[in-house]
């Protein structure tokens, strides 16, 4: 079971909502999960949603396109007053992201939040 972010902070360009639709056409229930960690886990990576198993400690940051996107609860700590937008680029995706081998990868771009009485 994981834990909900208190507002949305994530929201996706066109181009990575085109992605989007274009992955759930190939599998119709899918989740993003941010790691944080160093390599492809620095990028948000897309999941057949029944392959990645969230923890505890995971946070649900929102919804794009219809898909949850989950952060991993250190990382959201770090991130909590930062609004993500996912967006694509050309080039490879994660090894196990379902955006691999269709020459475009999620990308995320991010941007401090307003915190109340600030």
């Amino acid at each position: 079971m994981s834990v909900t972010a208190p507002q949305p902070m994530v929201s996706a360009t066109e181009a990575a909502l085109d992605l989007i639709a274009e992955i759930r056409r190939d599998h119709p229930e899918i989740l993003f999960h941010q790691s944080g960690g160093c390599c492809d886990g620095s990028s948000p990576m897309c999941y057949p949603a029944g392959d990645f198993l969230l923890a505890d400690h995971d946070v649900l940051i929102g919804h794009i396109g219809g898909v949850p996107f989950y952060i991993g609860g250190r990382q959201y700590e770090v991130w909590k007053h930062t609004t993500l937008l996912v967006d694509v680029v050309l080039g490879r995706g994660g090894m196990f992201s379902l955006d691999n081998g269709r020459e475009r990868r999620f990308l995320v771009r991010s941007s401090l939040c307003q915190t109340a009485g600030r």
